[in-house]
């Protein structure tokens, strides 16, 4: 199997790989000589970009019948990096490790041409609960710093604000947008920078490219066609920068398809590409709890539930939303984010979605402000923000 180690820049798939697996390789007795890593986005290793010099010099340093490890970094700058990965696996005695930064060459290329001999890891910037195991002042302030500069691990380990902020800020213009433009040949820039604006401006709510597309005319008076704009949301997506959630229909069991909601990978990155304006809380938390439901193994979707009710004589059908619809094997739960619930109103509002879906299996709200806990007359199981974050078994206990 090769193992393919997916994430976007900076989330620590190098330092994962090159530190932490390999000392727990040389822990269990692997030699040093036999654990050969390249990084190929070094300057150093640049000849090794080149398939006839790699399979050279890895040829070179396997002189035995025992196991080698093959560890590359940033195996998608180096040419025909399918057939070269296909050459290493044909040797019975080499385990094979790499990580990539765009899944547009690793997913597609790689796990598609190796069905059945790859397997996918993809790393997210730090949780929170992560986040909290390094986080130095105090545990109040905490929430507000992990929303507003996410989980990238060297951001977290910066002491100053402005540190920080300017740190993401460099890091989106030098490194995520630079490279998405060249890696597509992007001639038109202004296009595929305004189409991140209008995205990260509109973080938990239902758009499409057509939508986005009206945007530009309302907005910016300028003219881009959907396709242009969904060909630019691949790219942020290929760069692991965005991932997105399709809405499924709860009770007819099926995926409805656009529009969808569109989620920043790490929040940091997000509030940065904005300068730190636009930080609804209620957005940040719901983007928030939607990547830590993926971290934690889950596949989630945008719940959409018809309701049908008598008014004013007439039997009239209507669309409630659903936060997130979260799959785990055969166990799901249906949950609702909400920063709190001041009267009775907000509560039903909050509610309504999830008592219109009669099946048995788990509805939750997930409370930011208040400290209640524990079910409801009607079955809802409401839980704190934090307790949610530090505990990955909250939904289930």
């Amino acid at each position: 199997m090769v193992k393919v180690i997916t994430g976007i820049r900076r989330s620590g798939k190098s330092f994962l790989l090159f530190e932490i697996f390999r000392q727990y390789l040389l822990d269990h007795g692997v030699s040093a000589d036999h654990i050969l890593g390249l990084q190929l986005d070094r300057f150093e290793n640049r000849r090794y970009r080149d398939p006839e010099e790699l399979l050279a010099f890895m040829n070179a340093q396997i002189v035995d019948d025992g196991r080698y490890y093959i560890l590359l970094d940033e195996v998608q700058m180096l040419d025909h990096f399918s057939e070269v990965l296909n050459s290493f696996l044909y040797r019975k005695n080499v385990d094979l490790y790499v990580t990539g930064s765009n899944s547009k060459f690793l997913s597609t290329d790689v796990l598609t041409e190796f069905r059945g001999r790859g397997d996918e890891v993809h790393i997210f910037p730090l949780s929170f609960s992560e986040f909290m195991q390094v986080y130095r002042g105090e545990s109040a302030d905490a929430w507000l710093e992990y929303a507003t500069y996410g989980g990238l691990p060297q951001v977290v380990l910066m002491s100053e604000y402005e540190q920080k902020s300017g740190f993401l800020k460099r890091l989106f213009e030098e490194t995520y947008i630079k490279d998405i433009i060249e890696r597509n040949g992007i001639l038109k820039t202004q296009g595929i920078e305004d189409v991140v604006n209008i995205v990260a401006s509109s973080i938990g709510s239902l758009t499409n490219p057509t939508k986005i597309a009206d945007t530009f005319k309302s907005k910016l008076k300028s003219s881009i066609s959907p396709n242009t704009v969904r060909s630019y949301i691949n790219c942020l997506k290929e760069a692991f920068l965005i991932s997105e959630a399709q809405r499924f229909d709860v009770k007819g069991r099926r995926y409805i398809g656009s529009p969808t909601k569109l989620y920043f990978e790490d929040v940091g990155l997000r509030n940065a590409r904005l300068n730190f304006r636009q930080m609804e809380e209620t957005h940040l938390m719901e983007n928030i709890i939607y990547n830590e439901l993926r971290m934690w193994g889950y596949s989630v979707d945008v719940g959409s539930v018809n309701k049908r009710q008598m008014l004013e004589g007439r039997n009239l059908s209507h669309q409630l939303e659903v936060d997130f619809v979260a799959n785990l094997g055969n166990r799901r739960c249906y949950i609702q984010s909400a920063l709190s619930l001041p009267d009775q109103r907000k509560r039903d509002q909050e509610k309504a979605s999830l008592l219109a879906i009669k099946d048995a299996f788990r509805k939750i709200i997930i409370i930011k402000d208040g400290l209640e806990q524990g079910y409801d007359e009607d079955g809802i199981l409401y839980i704190n923000l934090k307790k949610f974050l530090l505990n990955p078994e909250a939904l289930l206990e």
